[in-house]
């Protein structure tokens, strides 16, 4: 009942196009580890962590202490006009773990300004409106980061500050070049995106942006190397990479610190979000100083890099570090993708399982092999009625999306897998 009161009263106040999940939504009201707790008192098992962003999992001592200690000093906020010890000491860290040399890094509030930002950067630097993005992407609600978002079903306008041209590569399943040897496939994308430049743009791009595994669009992915064959062509123009890092930053992918890092090239800037914070709301960009310092005018940002969310980020990425979730990630991403294969092999509906790390995906399909959302909408109902929540997503709605804590532990990984077969088995029924 408490839950349906909620409803009613959040269709009365809030946007109809704010979305849910469930027939029957529900909300979180406590948390402690890679659990969560609705407020009608059902415990679930968390696979989805608020959308990639409760990177170490609920209630870890270590984060909750630094907001904590913070707050009593009384200052929640100050601004960017005044120096911030734990905003100087994030960006250190972080200007370091890049690798971009001579780096520098800006804080925002979340991933779309981080992309914003990261827009402004490279459209000023290069003083050329157009962008390079990829089909199936996804990088934000803002007016830029919607017009430089490749799937239909999240953008909500064809206006555009910026001029945006489309390229092959990151959406592989569905790919015209799918049934290519992975290097005929970076061979395909690659002359796609040299086509693109010399027919749908007057040469001087300003940047091309990509997600090394693309979020929203269902963890898809290229093979390994596509993006350092596509920085050797965008070099021959001038023109800037950039690596959004809001959903595959901080080693959830378990090989590598930086989902780019897996094709062996340094990106002229990252974006950055989500896990940092573990739910604290903070973003950015890291770039080439050079970049970063191109801007002619006065900027400041009321709420981004704050006392609060930086202290709670330090403690995050100190907790990753030190714990080496990202090792974690990658021994529990292999274990449960190897699972999730085998639940694969004898049910048609999974057409397709993939990802790195923690950060995996089933796309479900019909008979012929055609998108299967309705299949996706059952399982995502079939696991929480059994007490995992799980993501959704992909272009066409049909792919679901596991994304838990990087604390995630071995009886939890193989409970999980136990209630997915079980629902990818009710679904094929």
């Amino acid at each position: 009942m408490a839950h349906r009161e909620l409803l009613h009263r959040h269709r009365s106040v809030l946007p109809k196009w704010l979305a849910l999940y469930y027939e029957e939504p529900i909300e979180i009201a406590s948390a402690h580890g890679r659990r969560v707790t609705d407020r009608e008192g059902r415990t679930y098992l968390d696979f989805f962590g608020g959308i990639l962003t409760n990177s170490v999992g609920y209630d870890v001592a270590e984060i909750s202490d630094a907001v904590r200690s913070q707050i009593d000093t009384g200052v929640l906020h100050s601004s960017t006009l005044y120096l911030i010890e734990s905003q100087v000491e994030l960006a250190e860290k972080i200007a370091h773990l890049s690798g971009i040399p001579d780096a520098k890094v800006f804080f925002t509030n979340s991933g779309t300004e981080a992309n914003e930002t990261a827009l402004m950067l490279a459209t000023q630097y290069r003083r050329s409106g157009q962008v390079l993005a990829l089909r199936n992407s996804y990088h934000g609600r803002a007016f830029a980061t919607v017009a430089i978002t490749g799937i239909r079903g999240w953008s909500a306008s064809e206006l555009s500050p910026i001029k945006v041209s489309w390229v092959h590569g990151g959406y592989r399943y569905r790919s015209p070049f799918k049934d290519l040897s992975d290097a005929d496939y970076v061979k395909a994308c690659v002359a796609d995106l040299r086509e693109v430049i010399e027919t749908a743009t007057a040469g001087d791009v300003a940047c091309m942006i990509v997600e090394p595994i693309q979020g929203v669009g269902g963890f898809a992915s290229p093979p390994d190397g596509l993006f350092r064959e596509f920085k050797k062509v965008l070099d021959e123009y001038g023109i800037l990479l950039v690596s959004d890092e809001v959903q595959t930053g901080w080693g959830r992918t378990g090989e590598h610190f930086w989902g780019i890092q897996a094709h062996d090239v340094v990106p002229d800037a990252m974006t950055f979000a989500k896990g940092l914070g573990n739910g604290l709301a903070i973003g950015g960009v890291v770039a080439r100083a050079e970049l970063m310092d191109c801007l002619q005018a006065n900027s400041i940002s009321t709420f981004g890099g704050n006392p609060i969310s930086t202290a709670g980020a330090l403690a995050t990425l100190n907790y990753l570090l030190d714990h080496d979730l990202q090792a974690n990630a990658a021994k529990l991403g292999n274990r449960l993708i190897h699972g999730l294969r085998s639940v694969a092999a004898t049910h048609p509906v999974v057409g397709d399982v993939r990802g790195k790390g923690l950060m995996l995906a089933l796309e479900l399909v019909g008979p012929a092999g055609e998108p299967n959302p309705a299949a996706a909408t059952a399982l995502l109902e079939e696991a929480r009625s059994r007490g995992l929540l799980v993501g959704k997503g992909g272009l066409h709605g049909n792919v679901i999306r596991l994304a838990p804590p990087m604390t995630l532990t071995e009886d939890e990984a193989d409970e999980a897998l136990g209630i997915l077969a079980e629902a990818v088995e009710a679904v094929s029924a």
